[in-house]
């Protein structure tokens, strides 16, 4: 694969789509705590069969089932370091299977979620941590450093929840080595939207990131972050039309992506487009036709 500096330079990157969404549109369970990390570590081959999915869609990039794997709840799942740390090079692994299984090209990007994620207790919507930047920075550090010697294309570090925990990532992943894009979570409660933007163009200076945006997050948020083109080259890649009801603990409203938004993102500087919570092959594919 050539540099993806390179080919963002030239073209617009399809990025792939919800790697849960798959997972339980083909009847697996992600209620537990470790999410998607469960089928990464039991059923593998699972994973590589989403990964060949998305790249036989068309996506550019394929991103790990690294998202929720972090050190502190991994060991309380009863895993140790050696394990988390083989867990860790395995998404990075059967990323690049699941490439290959489609006869594709792909870059790979190790997903590196927010300290949240981790915890789930919902606190990635709030980036309430109770944590400084130092302590976030080396927390992130350790991970980033393990995913880093796996040697994917791209560290996707994403879903961001608060300006805080934006500055601790862009700490961590200067001097890793791999290209790097920071992806804010424009849903957070600890943003606003000049806040949101603000950061965008505090991090993009950071060495070694290729690129900022959003991510996780209602379509209609992605243009207002995007407004200032300081920052850019973008990477955004939203939830669908969907919204969650929490008292009804369900989606409602139309899935799928909003195409008819791809063309002003593209317009505004994004040059990474693909789709997060909700999303399926089946919108990439659209999402590749209508980029082409």
């Amino acid at each position: 694969m050539p540099d993806v500096r390179d080919a963002l330079a030239v073209r617009p990157l399809v990025l792939d789509g919800g790697l849960g969404t798959w997972l339980e549109d083909a009847g697996h369970d992600l209620t537990g705590d470790l999410w998607s990390a469960r089928v990464l570590a039991e059923e593998p081959d699972v994973m590589r069969a989403a990964h060949a999915s998305f790249a036989r869609a068309g996506a550019d990039i394929l991103t790990t089932g690294s998202y929720q794997i972090g050190f502190d709840n991994l060991a309380t799942a009863g895993f140790d370091r050696g394990e988390i740390e083989h867990l860790l090079a395995l998404s990075v692994r059967v990323a690049r299977d699941g490439a290959a299984d489609a006869g594709r090209s792909a870059w790979v990007a190790a997903s590196v979620g927010p300290y949240g994620a981790t915890r789930a207790d919902g606190s990635e919507y709030t980036g309430d941590y109770g944590l400084g930047v130092a302590e976030l920075a080396r927390w992130h550090r350790r991970r980033l450093e393990v995913l880093a010697a796996a040697a994917p294309d791209l560290l996707a570090v994403e879903t961001i929840a608060s300006p805080v925990e934006a500055e601790a990532v862009a700490r961590a992943v200067e001097g890793v080595g791999i290209p790097s894009w920071i992806a804010l979570s424009a849903a957070s409660t600890a943003f606003t939207e000049i806040s949101l933007r603000d950061t965008l163009v505090a991090v993009s200076r950071t060495p070694g990131v290729i690129a900022v945006g959003v991510n996780c997050s209602p379509p209609e948020a992605v243009a207002p972050a995007l407004a200032d083109r300081a920052a850019g080259p973008f990477v955004v890649y939203p939830n669908s039309g969907e919204r969650w009801d929490a008292a009804a603990r369900g989606w409602t409203g139309e899935r799928g992506l909003p195409l008819a938004d791809v063309d002003a993102w593209l317009a505004a500087g994004a040059r990474i487009v693909g789709g997060c919570c909700r999303t399926t092959p089946h919108d990439i594919a659209e999402l590749r036709a209508r980029i082409a």
